[in-house]
């Protein structure tokens, strides 16, 4: 009896799956693909006190807590929302104070403060179970300022002559000058060279490591960086690099030769601090620098955008300095990121809005018991990349833009997503003519869920102030006669079945 009443429960449901429903084939996940979340180590989560040693909370300049277990126990929380890659700060290990990682003792250990190596190890197997990446800070280019290697009779030849560069524009002297008075590496010297280049394919191997960022890219000499990267890609032929060259894309561009893969995007970081930082603010200048760096890179994935770096101050202050509230500037800068051509690369904090000036004041501890506002606007827009290819492989056509609104497209195979943007103080109302997308069809918006049909050879669409809205072109929806059949069908089967459930019940009971 039992048995028999589950299979006659189960014949609605059973029905209702058996519903055709059209879906994408999903495809071979690339770096495009890739929604990545930068971190520094000693500031995100202390997972084990027990490695703290000289750690000061109360002191923004020194070790913090922060480890390789903390980062651990929060991979769940990163994947949450969606990112598929994670970046760490340096991890190697670091002078006393060296939090940031840039003052390295030993490119072979990693720091006592965040762990050992097998808790390194941990990290990235879990990371990898989650199928997360995880991407190394790198950086060649100088030691810590009291660095015993400065000492010792050995190495003298390992750095370049003690000066401070004269002439910022003078390529050589970048190369070879002391950086902010730190030992300058020399990468021509045979032992130095191999060195470095040993230490970089020897994490690969350890540890399974999935990429790095390098950094302070100018000032090292390309012909090394050619070399790192064929270095590293002979241990690991998928393995990623990202370069760090602050400048402009004429200067970034010229480090293509060196075979590294993605460039920080700072031309574009700048035009979108200034025009996100407030409202009413035009973004013809963040599509002009796209278009100029597009044209210089060539390739969608080329260019990795972010907003905050640890080495800038945080955009939370700039929208802060312009009486901004923090939250609606994040999600329009944040749209931005997560819809055009290039992979996104968000830094901790952002998605709580963290506030801070210049380092070590842009270093605060991460918090993760303020509000989820942020948090849930990250996720939808992930969930949108996720669902929808062309927002990752997709051309960009801009097909509007006056002051602070613009309309773009993204188009992969058959699929088109329409982004607009009103980063205004005033609803906006925008006309769009069906040359641009085609006729009788309809933009069905998935933030919001507006819904905008063409009509008299145009598609209007009004938007509310400081917000962004994601639309898939579709056909124009028409009652679907046979799928109305079908779940009518269900729900005369689902009733009846109730109906002889309670005829049974009447039946079984004592008179």
């Amino acid at each position: 009896m039992r048995n028999g009443v589950l299979a006659l429960a189960l014949i609605p449901l059973l029905l209702f799956y058996a519903i055709p429903v059209g879906a994408a084939e999903k495809e071979q996940r690339t770096w495009t693909d890739e929604i990545v979340y930068s971190l520094m180590v000693d500031r995100f989560f202390d997972g084990n006190t027990k490695n703290n040693g000289d750690a000061d909370v109360n002191d923004p300049s020194a070790f913090n807590g922060g480890d390789f277990e903390g980062v651990t126990k929060k991979l769940n929380y990163l994947k949450d929302m969606g990112y598929t890659a994670i970046i760490l700060s340096p991890i190697f290990s670091n002078e006393d104070k060296g939090y940031h990682g840039d003052w390295v003792t030993d490119f072979y250990k990693t720091d006592q403060h965040y762990g050992t190596i097998e808790d390194f190890k941990k990290l990235v197997n879990e990371a990898h179970n989650l199928d997360m990446k995880v991407i190394l800070d790198f950086q060649v280019n100088n030691v810590g300022p009291h660095s015993s290697w400065l000492e010792d009779a050995d190495k003298q030849d390992w750095f370049h002559e003690e000066k401070e560069a004269s002439n910022d524009s003078d390529q050589k002297q970048k190369e070879t000058a002391w950086l902010d008075g730190l030992p300058d590496l020399n990468q021509d010297n045979a032992e130095t060279r191999e060195y470095l280049l040993d230490a970089a394919k020897w994490w690969i191997t350890e540890t399974d490591i999935d990429g790095y960022r390098l950094t302070k890219v100018q000032y090292v000499a390309k012909d090394f960086w050619k070399e790192f990267v064929d270095s590293v890609k002979s241990e690991k032929s998928n393995f990623y690099t990202i370069g760090d060259v602050q400048g402009d894309a004429n200067t970034i561009s010229s480090y293509k030769e060196t075979g590294i893969d993605a460039f920080m995007a700072y031309p574009q970081n700048i035009e979108l601090r200034e025009a996100f930082a407030s409202p009413d603010k035009e973004l013809k200048p963040v599509f002009d620098a796209f278009k100029e760096s597009e044209a210089k890179f060539g390739g969608k994935a080329s260019q990795a955008l972010f907003m905050d770096t640890q080495a800038m101050p945080r955009f939370t202050k700039d929208a802060a300095d312009n009486n901004e509230n923090p939250g609606s500037r994040w999600k329009m800068a944040l749209s931005y990121l997560y819809t055009m051509p290039g992979v996104p690369i968000v830094f901790y904090g952002s998605e709580i809005a963290l506030n801070g000036n210049k380092a070590p004041d842009n270093h605060k501890l991460m918090n993760f018991k303020t509000e989820q506002e942020l948090v849930e606007y990250i996720t939808k827009l992930t969930d949108l990349r996720v669902m929808h290819p062309a927002l990752t492989k997709g051309d960009m056509e801009l097909l509007y833009e006056r002051g602070g609104t613009s309309v773009f497209k993204r188009v992969y195979g058959k699929e088109t997503m329409v982004v607009t943007m009103n980063n205004t103080s005033e609803t906006q109302t925008i006309k769009i003519a069906d040359k641009e997308l085609g006729q009788n069809k309809e933009l069905r918006g998935m933030l919001n869920g507006d819904l905008v049909r063409s009509k008299d050879n145009s598609y209007t669409i009004v938007i509310d102030r400081e917000t962004t809205e994601v639309y898939t072109l579709s056909p124009k929806s028409t009652i679907n006669i046979p799928y109305l059949f079908v779940i009518g069908l269900v729900l005369l089967i689902f009733f009846l079945f109730i109906a002889l459930i309670m005829k049974r019940s009447k039946r079984n009971q004592p008179n």
